[in-house]
């Protein structure tokens, strides 16, 4: 067999690649669907928000496909689109919020697993309590251990990972479907007030837009199974078939859910939220069943977003664009310091739970409104590559290009609208220190630190910060 034939041996089919974009997308956050739902719309609402959330995660997903294709040398992360459209300081923002984010991430599994073992153990509370902070600390700390003495492949742990999610997952949908109740779907149609208006819908709909940014992280991850495609047509096929595969899991779950228990019922169970709608069918059996499933795929999850927050700043840091102390790596080729950061950043994240009133829903907002910077620099960099032309010499697929990354840009801009100030100003909280870091960065390489633009950007992000602050304070920020 010659080289070549050996290369295309090696490729994969389009079942394994689609197979591989689904299992990229979903993650824990489809055991907390029903609850998040139940809390803030009815049925109608969730269809316009899944609606909404489908197209503009579609195009996004859109969006990272074209730019790997046209920005091949681009293969740094998500935050070389950043750099390379709007700057270098712009870029380290990209970078250290999408950090930010995966660590905010790896803070919301150690609550859902404190959560979910808390029916057992109710000192644990919903994750927030001194006792869930002190395990969920060791935990991290024995993570971040385990990591530097080598352990880089998960794939047996993934593998259990994906199985203990998607069984469960299938199940209780299957289960769902033959308890549904027409009645109780129908009565909570409308949701809300009772005020049937497009402005309540919209409200509604508005609501459940974090959750389902949350649900979708990792979307980005598509666009890099693209070298392992067999066909480069299969690319598109596998991103489409995938995203759709998985979009009609996520809304089944939430609309059967509808059918199970009214809609003040779905906003008053405990997290995660399938497992208490499972128990409401078939008893105390199916509560245990999902909650195991929670806590093996959680673990998993944890894992490799654990290696990938830890990679998010390695990366940058090989390249220059974070200071040389975070590419350092031990004798098993661990990024040490850059795993140790991520593992400080989860760890005052857990001691921050101790104040906040609703410590999961609290953690996965704060993890989706900070990835909504680095998702709109991207799509605002595929739309820039449209208008200057750049890469588009032929003209060809030019206008798709452009109604795919306009679309994209605005999708993102909304959700920026849907997280709101206080998640803006709360994610400036992080990102002004983190100036800090670029400082070092820059001055290691004998570069000038700010240009003028970026002095403005500063200046803005400094004042989020303050006002974040302010509002802590004075209490019009809660948490």
């Amino acid at each position: 067999m010659s080289a070549q034939d050996r290369a295309v041996a090696d490729k994969v089919s389009l079942p394994t690649l689609t197979a591989m974009v689904i299992g990229s997308m979903i993650g824990s956050g489809v055991f907390l669907l029903p609850r998040r739902f139940g809390v803030e719309t009815g049925v109608l609402g969730a269809l316009i928000a899944w609606g909404i959330a489908g197209a503009g995660m579609l195009m996004l997903a859109f969006v990272f496909q074209r730019l790997a294709t046209r920005k091949p040398e681009l293969d740094a992360g998500i935050y070389a689109y950043a750099k390379a459209g709007f700057g270098d300081y712009v870029g380290f923002n990209s970078a250290f919020g999408f950090w930010a984010s995966a660590c905010a991430g790896n803070t919301s599994y150690w609550v859902l697993i404190m959560t979910t073992i808390g029916a057992l153990f109710p000192a644990l509370g919903s994750g927030d309590t001194v006792l869930a902070v002190v395990l969920s600390s060791l935990g991290v700390w024995l993570f971040c251990f385990l990591i530097l003495r080598g352990v880089k492949e998960a794939a047996v742990i993934n593998r259990i990972a994906t199985v203990a999610k998607v069984v469960p997952i299938l199940t209780f949908i299957v289960i769902a479907l033959i308890a549904f109740d027409a009645d109780v779907f129908t009565g909570n149609f409308w949701g809300g007030d009772g005020h049937y208006s497009l402005a309540s819908l919209f409200d509604q709909a508005k609501g459940t837009m974090l959750i389902t940014v949350f649900v979708f992280l990792g979307i980005e991850g598509a666009s890099v199974y693209s070298r392992f495609a067999r066909k480069r047509a299969d690319v598109g096929r596998a991103t489409v078939i995938g995203f759709l595969s998985v979009l009609s899991v996520f809304m089944l779950v939430t609309l059967v859910s509808y059918g199970v228990l009214s809609q003040p019922d779905l906003a008053a169970v405990n997290q995660p939220s399938m497992a208490s709608v499972l128990e409401s069918i078939v008893g105390p059996w199916g509560a245990v069943f999902i909650k195991a499933g929670v806590i093996l795929s959680v673990l998993g999850a944890y894992l490799a977003w654990t290696l990938m927050a830890a990679e998010i700043l390695y990366i940058p840091a090989k390249a220059a664009d974070m200071p040389k102390f975070l590419a350092r790596t031990n004798s098993k080729g661990a990024p040490i310091s850059a795993l140790v950061m991520a593992a400080g950043l989860v760890q005052l994240l857990l001691i921050l739970l101790l104040f906040t009133s609703e410590a999961l829903d609290f953690m996965l907002d704060l993890t989706a409104a900070l990835s909504l910077i680095p998702y709109l620099l991207a799509a605002a960099y595929a739309l820039k590559l449209t208008i200057t032309r750049e890469t588009y010499g032929d003209r060809r697929s030019l206008v798709p290009d452009m109604i795919v990354a306009a679309l994209a840009t605005t999708y993102t801009l909304f959700l920026v609208y849907a997280a709101g100030w206080d998640h803006l100003m709360l994610s400036c909280l992080l990102y002004a220190p983190a100036a800090l870091l670029y400082v070092k960065a820059r001055r290691e390489r004998s570069l000038p630190v700010f240009r003028p633009a970026e002095v403005g950007l500063l200046v803005v992000i400094v004042a989020g910060a303050v006002a974040g602050v302010y509002g802590l304070v004075s209490g019009s920020i809660q948490i």
